[in-house]
């Protein structure tokens, strides 16, 4: 297991959050974390609601400067990171990281979401159409854009190839795309759990897939085009509606979000 460099065990003492977002980031994408905290990331983007926004690292394996992290961490106090490099190979890790340091430090909360930096999300529209209207006590509940019926991909030019012999297996177990599942607090803690005995492999929405199978967990589908792991092209009326939308800029998180303020009650 790997060790905190960067941690923040305080975050939720005193509160039992609503939602802790879980955001894969690497060092290099500051100007991505900066818009995400001042749009829907924004621990105050949906009235009365308790969010918790933490950012998932590893170490930078090339011209790293922790220094600058570091201060980045003092000034916002929403980064986490442990000792592994920081690569396409490890984003298992940076998941198993979030997992843990919920199961951890806010076992409390109701839900969580995992997300990437590159993804927008439409936090309102997430809390007010998928999660409020559940059972204050659901448990065992796992939403997402799901992936059936997937089979390992043996070609080697391919982002998710994967060798036989690291899955020898011919097929997945249904999981979520890694651009935004949502999840209830209680299962950080049995994903970690299931993780000490499932084998590892790299593509991490598969691998939480795996988790979730042995753990007896069926994922529930999603109201249809909630959960997007394409760039759905802008309008806010579509954005009013949607939860997740991929392949988003900097510039457009901000754009897309106070668009969507100033047009809430237009569509």
């Amino acid at each position: 297991s790997f060790t905190f460099i960067i941690n923040e065990e305080e975050k939720c003492k005193d509160k039992t959050p609503f939602l802790v977002l879980l955001i894969s980031t690497t060092a290099t994408e500051l100007q991505h974390r900066n818009a995400i905290r001042k749009t829907w990331g924004n621990e105050s983007a949906v009235p009365g609601v308790d969010i918790v926004r933490l950012f998932l690292l590893g170490i930078e394996t090339k011209d790293a400067n922790e220094g600058v992290l570091l201060r980045e961490s003092e000034q916002y106090h929403d980064i986490i990171q442990q000792d592994f490099p920081d690569t396409y190979e490890t984003l298992t890790l940076k998941t198993l990281m979030g997992m843990r340091w919920v199961a951890s430090y806010c076992s409390g909360t109701r839900f969580a979401m995992k997300t990437d930096s590159d993804v927008f999300v439409n936090t309102a529209h997430l809390i007010e159409r998928l999660l409020r209207p559940l059972p204050p006590l659901t448990h065992n509940y796992f939403t997402g854009c799901l992936m059936r019926g997937h089979r390992p991909i043996r070609n080697k030019a391919s982002k998710w190839y994967i060798s036989e012999e690291e899955f020898p297996g011919n097929r997945y177990h249904p999981f979520c795309s890694g651009t935004g599942y949502v999840f209830s607090g209680d299962l950080a803690a049995k994903i970690v759990n299931a993780s000490l005995t499932i084998k590892f492999i790299h593509l991490e929405d598969v691998y939480v897939g795996f988790c979730l199978n042995a753990e007896g967990v069926e994922i529930v589908p999603p109201p249809r085009s909630l959960f997007n792991i394409h760039k759905v092209p802008f309008s806010p009326c579509v954005y009013n509606k949607i939860i997740t939308s991929h392949h988003i800029w900097p510039h457009e998180h901000i754009l897309y979000w106070e668009t969507l303020q100033e047009k809430k009650h237009t569509c």
